[in-house]
């Protein structure tokens, strides 16, 4: 193709005119030479530390002097304040995860670059081990420019990543639901009197303020401002724990969490996915003796913020590991002490146990800071909810309406010390964690197995009928925790590891442990049988029926003594909530039986067994217990209650702890009965166990079937006459419950989660029960309640589309406790 010479000419000047403008950009681009460190700390603060710390308080200045390149080291951010809020999950003390970072220079320009620790080739081959890690991205996480150098490295300006969002706060305000949030740098600054440095861990911090749209509800419960979101958030620069760490397998019988990462330099035969079980260091200071002392042992802290009596309750619950530790090798090995006065609690060096306060009662955790490479826990966190010891005094309270009564003063200690001893536990639950250690939900079959089940209060009425709660919460640990102390910890002979890691496996599944975890514990359809949260028994159906016998005593004793003389009646509400749902943990330990089975984690040279299925005769048994839940017997208040309740005072109003109300401003009976059966329905028509039944029934003809779980259901509630006059309102309650079971049952089919044939069956049965209501009209109410149900079930079987179902009653919280 020919051009004409004044295209040429166009494309010749254009090019030189591109070219000078490019070249004026590199030039105006490059950034001035550095000066000498001398002359660039001019007037700072220095603290010499793993990072040089420059505090220059006339710019606002951190400055960080870097005397190594391409040398990695740990980067941890945290949350000296937070957010306050549970459903937000931005806690004070709220420890981030660590990330395996280095600083390279490129230029006059340093970059923060985190290692891809998630894929790697542990090879002799140095080509093999570069080719994988070339193979996965890395991630830049910060640059910046360098303002000083010398001899023994350079400074550069740490301001900018310090208000930077590390710790991920702008994220989580989004996946909380509170919208769309970003780091305001002109509002934003660091902490020059929180930046410190000390031989090994170099500690940064900054106030971050997040400007965003401030129109959610959990964000505007917690903040002045909600369009100004202000925190801090604290960075600790790490050096790699010394080598020595001995790195110990992940085993899934363990008891313990994993880390792992991609080995693709694995034998072809092997899976590359390697996995580690995390724990702390411990070296004896005698590597043969039986037991020794360490050289450094691993030491928890109390915040100082934590009050009496709470303190001095979770120093005690904290210090149950002592004994454990023991057992398996080492002494003086663990303790739990008050954080000293004026150390940072972000300290990298403390592990700490953090008292948060939150405007909701919510969840504690435990985690640790692992070093990527090899699972060393480098740093235990814990955060404690402030609000759960007064939801356990409420509890108690409730249970025993001490304040009407002439032992009051008696009963009331009662409540506060089974508050403690619950504190103790969940203390001793948390550190767990932090040592590395998984929920064994199995554990309740022995009492107190563990204290990383979660613990029911051990409810029972005494021969006179009286309720005490002294014996709520066991005390100390349990053998699996001796267990997993020892699995994680325990120090053997050379070559021997493995099989003493077997027989210690082996021994605790011969006293009659078992390990099941969340996995296989949280879902309403879940079907392990013994992975259950608050339950408490060895027989999940004798203690269901054990504790309807206390809920009924706690109901009928239900009185003004549930509060406190100076607490509101409105609160009457919140207190009867906790009592009428006594059940709900239980409910679903019954339903887990129904198509429910036993399983083990184990690996293949273990030759456990496949799962077991429940037995014929005991799912049925659970069966007749859930269907008891959905009738008005149960779910009918006493008269004396329902005379009781009264609405909130003025300027105060039901909180998520309430049951709904659709009599506003008076409390809702049928609103607390449907809760109470959409508890039920939604363990008994989880898609799940729908599904499971459907199989042990083509497989064993003699098992129980969805069909027969839904004619049990039919007859417990649509299909009742003998709702005796002396249950209060029983067949409004009755009728209640009826419309909850089909509400339940036509948005299992809506969620389409059913196999085809499951469905088809679901189907047949509702066209079964539509037959019967239209046939059977009953008399009064019933009548018009079964023509409705009969048409509702006609329409929505004809076309789904034609019919808008109403949402599922709403279930006030329960856990945690």
């Amino acid at each position: 193709m020919q051009l004409s010479k004044f295209a040429c000419l166009f494309i010749f000047f254009s090019s030189l005119m591109a070219t000078n403008v490019v070249a004026k950009s590199a030039k105006d681009a490059v950034s001035p030479p550095p000066t000498d460190i001398k002359s660039a700390t001019r007037g700072t603060e220095h603290i010499g530390g793993f990072f040089d710390v420059y505090r220059d308080r006339a710019t606002g200045r951190v400055l960080l002097g870097v005397e190594e390149f391409d040398k990695p080291f740990l980067l941890i951010s945290s949350l000296p304040w937070g957010v306050g809020s549970n459903d937000i999950g931005l806690d004070r003390g709220q420890s981030g995860g660590s990330q395996l970072v280095e600083f390279r220079r490129v230029g006059p320009r340093v970059l923060l670059v985190e290692d891809n620790t998630r894929f790697r080739a542990l090879s002799t081959n140095p080509d093999e081990a570069l080719s994988v890690r070339q193979a996965f991205a890395e991630s830049v996480l910060w640059a910046g420019d360098i303002i000083g150098e010398g001899k023994s490295g350079v400074v550069i300006d740490v301001s900018s990543l310090l208000i930077s969002d590390r710790h991920g706060v702008a994220r989580q305000l989004g996946r909380s639901g509170q919208g769309k949030y970003e780091v305001d740098d002109k509002r934003s600054a660091v902490s020059l009197a929180d930046a410190k440095s000390f031989p090994d861990n170099t500690e940064l911090e900054a106030l971050l303020t997040f400007k965003g749209p401030g129109e959610a509800e959990y964000i505007r419960d917690v903040t002045p401002d909600p369009e100004s979101v202000t925190v801090r958030q604290h960075l600790s620069l790490v050096r790699l724990p010394e080598p020595g760490f001995k790195p110990r397998a992940y085993h899934p019988g363990s008891g313990a969490f994993s880390i792992g990462y991609y080995d693709y330099a694995q034998p072809l035969a092997s899976s590359i996915d390697v996995r580690l079980q995390p724990h702390f260091r411990l070296d004896k200071l005698d590597p043969g003796a039986a037991q020794s002392a360490v050289s450094k042992p691993i030491v928890f802290y109390v915040d100082r913020g934590a009050p009496e009596p709470v303190r001095s309750a979770l120093l005690e619950g904290a210090n149950w590991w002592k004994p454990a530790f023991e057992k398996a090798g080492f002494k003086d090995a663990f303790r739990v002490e008050l954080l000293p006065e004026g150390v940072d609690p972000m300290d990298v060096r403390y592990s700490l146990i953090t008292w948060a306060h939150r405007y909701t009662r919510g969840w504690s955790y435990g985690g640790a800071i692992v070093d990527p490479r090899t699972g060393e826990i480098i740093k235990g966190s814990v955060t404690l909810g402030s609000q759960r010891v007064r939801q356990d005094i409420l509890i108690a309270e409730s249970l025993l309406a001490p304040y009407d009564k002439s032992n009051a003063t008696e009963l009331k200690n009662e409540a506060e010390q089974m508050a403690l001893a619950r504190l103790r536990q969940l203390a001793a639950h948390e550190v767990g964690h932090s040592l590395g250690f998984a929920h064994n939900f199995a554990a309740s079959r022995h009492g107190n197995g563990s204290v990383m089940d979660y613990p029911h209060p051990l409810l029972k009425l005494d021969a006179d009928g009286s309720l005490h709660l002294d014996h709520a919460y066991g005390v100390g640990v349990g053998p699996w925790d001796d267990f997993i102390v020892a699995h994680a910890y325990q120090q053997f002979a050379p070559g021997t590891e493995q099989a003493s890691l077997a027989k210690l496996r082996a021994d605790i599944a011969k006293a009659g442990f078992r390990y099941i975890s969340d996995a296989d514990a949280r879902a309403p359809g879940d079907a392990e049988v013994d992975g259950l949260l608050w339950d408490f028994g060895a027989d999940s159906l004798a203690t269901f029926d054990s504790l309807l016998a206390v809920r009924r005593k706690a109901l009928d004793s239900f009185s003004i003594g549930v509060l406190p003389p100076q607490r509101r009646a409105g609160e009457l509400e919140a207190r009867l909530v906790p009592v009428y749902l006594l059940h709900r943990y239980q409910t679903e330990a019954v339903a887990r039986l129904l198509g429910g089975s036993t399983y083990a984690y184990s690996e293949a040279a273990d030759h456990q067994a496949g799962p077991q299925v429940v037995g014929a005769d005991r799912q049925r048994a659970a069966l007749d217990r859930l269907v008891r839940t959905l009738s008005a017997e149960q779910l009918a208040l006493p008269i004396q209650v329902l005379n009781l309740l009264t609405p909130p005072a003025t300027e105060y109003a039901r909180s998520r702890e309430y049951f709904t109300t659709r009599m506003t401003p008076l409390f809702d009976p049928l609103s607390a009965a449907e809760a109470a059966t959409a508890q039920t329905t939604s363990f008994l028509f989880a898609p799940e166990r729908l599904n499971r039944l459907a199989w042990q029934h083509a497989r064993n003809a003699d098992e129980p079937g969805v069909g027969e779980v839904l004619d049990a259901v039919f007859r417990g509630t649509w299909q009742r006459s003998d709702v005796g006059s002396s249950v209060p309102a029983g067949e409004a309650v009755q009728s209640a419950a009826n419309w909850v079971v089909i509400d339940a049952l036509l948005h299992v089919l809506e969620d389409g989660k059913l196999h085809a044939q499951v469905d088809a069956g679901v189907r047949a049965r509702l066209q079964g029960w539509q037959r019967w209501l239209a046939k059977n009209a009953g008399r009064g109410s019933e009548a018009s309640n079964r023509a409705e149900a009969a048409n509702l079930i006609g329409k929505y079987l004809d076309d789904p589309k034609s019919v808008k179902l109403r949402a599922l009653p709403v279930i006030p919280p329960g856990p945690p406790i």
